[in-house]
């Protein structure tokens, strides 16, 4: 991976070893449970973290740490060698170093590692090509008589994809001797040997324009970046396939839901976000509640949301949702929100008040969340893992390649991290998964293992619909096939239930799916035999 423009710094780095305000430079400043000292992770430097275990041969401890730094150097100097650069140990000095033609060899990669509980952490940073003017800001490594440079200081013209596949190649000699391994390369068009995971060469935004009427050069260019550039859009006015039509029925049962929402001043995803099923889903008395407003504070490229800047949140809102679901008699209540990164929790304690609220007045309805990532924040995650909904819902959206053309405030990791939390509390953790704006088989079968590795036991799948002409174009229209295909798919892989259609939204019948699991001893949900 690359890093944004962060130093970082252990316990026994001395106060001397910054010099200069780090912060009035655009960078962050943490402090790591690693060996070492003070270093600079940025753009420009590949950083990798090997999770390996790491037997113990040598008695334990530092001996085995000291063994395990030496392969991580050896890594390094065999995957500089491939690419025109003698690499070097220094002794007393870890990490790997390079001739430059000074008196001194000058550092060109360094390591921190760490080894708990047999399982090593931390890594590598190679400079490939970063700005080597933030080395002059700190004593790199605490080593104040040498230099720092990178394989374009010392005019070798790599890029970045292709030094992470050399890399990648050299770990895996190492780490996986003998083994298949699952390869996915996120935020570059990688190849692997004679295979390229890509289906041909990039393409500017600007070819891309003509044929996505309304998107913006924005959304285009991240596109472009993501590859998705090289195969045309769907035209804004193509007709939809027969599959994704649908029968709008404003039936007696959808005015009253509609009545009840407006009574009490409630917004629902089912409107804001256009939702194709919405006639479907009130005429069975079911209905996804938005809080904290209709203004989001991110803007994806799929969402219709609005996304002016919130309002402040509306006072007495978890009681007229926990009145509404008493209203409408429901069984299983979905309650989502806009993503509220102006708050200091995130929106996070308005959503447990609503489950309370709903929880106090009709005890006997399962409630789903379908919250934001709260940025990662583990305290605002915990005030809602606290309220215990019966189910919790968080949106991975897409699938690793695409997400920053997708919804660049957030991250694929990030989310994965989210409902790893979430099992990890002991609840029923949901994703969903929208397909149509550029992604691959492959990739969304990579999703679903992904999900499944952290336990997700619910999974929705649904087509993209392009909202409006700003928004993302609709790459494809994926066949009914393929959704019967991942479905089975996930289920094998160990996904408790998945729902896949083209017209599946996030919401779409998430009390039949919640239905068909139930916990087990073990706390994870397994899906529940109709007969015994």
């Amino acid at each position: 991976m690359e890093h944004q423009h962060v130093v970082t710094t252990t316990k026994r780095t001395p106060p001397t070893h910054l010099l200069a305000d780090i912060a009035a430079f655009g960078a962050d400043l943490i402090e790591t449970d690693r060996g070492g000292d003070v270093t600079y992770h940025g753009p420009g430097q590949l950083v990798a973290y090997p999770i390996v275990e790491v037997p113990g041969q040598r008695g334990g401890g530092m001996a085995d740490t000291a063994a395990y730094v030496a392969t991580l150097e050896q890594i390094l100097i065999d995957c500089l060698g491939d690419v025109g650069v003698v690499g070097q140990r220094l002794r007393g000095c870890h990490g790997v170093w390079v001739d430059t033609g000074a008196a001194e060899p000058a550092k060109i990669a360094a390591i921190g590692a760490r080894i708990s509980r047999g399982r090593a952490m931390h890594g590598v940073a190679l400079n490939v090509n970063p700005d080597l003017a933030w080395f002059e800001r700190i004593v790199p490594c605490g080593i104040a008589d040498k230099g720092v440079t990178s394989l374009a200081e010392l005019g070798i013209s790599v890029s970045m994809p292709e030094i992470v596949e050399v890399f990648t190649e050299k770990a895996l000699q190492v780490f996986a001797k003998h083994k298949s391994v699952d390869h996915a390369s996120v935020g570059f068009k990688a190849t692997r040997g004679n295979h390229r995971t890509d289906q041909g060469p990039y393409l500017p935004p600007e070819t891309y324009v003509s044929q996505a009427e309304g998107t913006s050069l924005r959304l285009l260019g991240r596109l472009a970046q993501a590859g998705v550039a090289d195969q045309a859009p769907l035209p804004v006015r193509s007709r939809k396939p027969e599959w994704l039509r649908v029968k709008f029925d404003p039936g007696n049962e959808y005015r009253r839901v509609k009545s009840t929402l407006r009574d009490l001043k409630l917004v629902t995803v089912c409107e804001e976000a256009a939702c194709p099923n919405i006639s479907e889903c009130w005429n069975d008395g079911t209905a996804t509640f938005m809080i904290l407003g209709e203004r989001c504070t991110r803007a994806c490229g799929f969402c219709l949301v609005d996304t002016r800047a919130p309002l402040p949140p509306a006072p007495s809102e978890s009681q007229r949702v926990a009145q509404a679901v008493e209203s409408m008699a429901l069984r299983h209540a979905v309650v989502t929100m806009v993503a509220r990164d102006d708050l200091d929790d995130g929106g996070a304690a308005a959503v447990a008040d609503v489950v309370q609220a709903i929880r106090a007045r009709v005890p006997q309805c399962q409630i789903e969340t379908l919250v934001s990532d709260f940025k990662g924040c583990l305290a605002a995650l915990s005030r809602v893992f606290d309220a215990r909904p019966d189910v919790f819902n968080h949106n991975i959206e897409t699938v690793a390649r695409l997400q920053r053309a997708v919804r660049p405030s957030a991250s694929y990791a990030r989310s994965l991290a989210v409902l790893a939390h979430a099992k990890a509390a002991g609840l029923t953790t949901k994703s969903s998964v929208i397909v149509g704006m550029g992604e691959r088989d492959d990739e969304v079968r990579q999703t679903l293992v992904d999900l499944a590795a952290i336990g997700v036991d619910i999974v929705t799948i649904g087509q993209y619909l392009r909202p409006s002409v700003r928004h993302l174009p609709v790459a494809q229209w994926w066949q009914p096939k393929d959704f019967d295909d991942w479905k089975r798919f996930g289920e094998r892989h160990g996904i408790g239930h998945v729902e896949s259609s083209p017209l599946t939204r996030s919401s779409y019948h998430a009390r039949q799916a919640a239905e068909q699991l139930r916990p087990n001893s073990s706390g994870r949900s397994e899906i529940a035999l109709a007969h015994v």
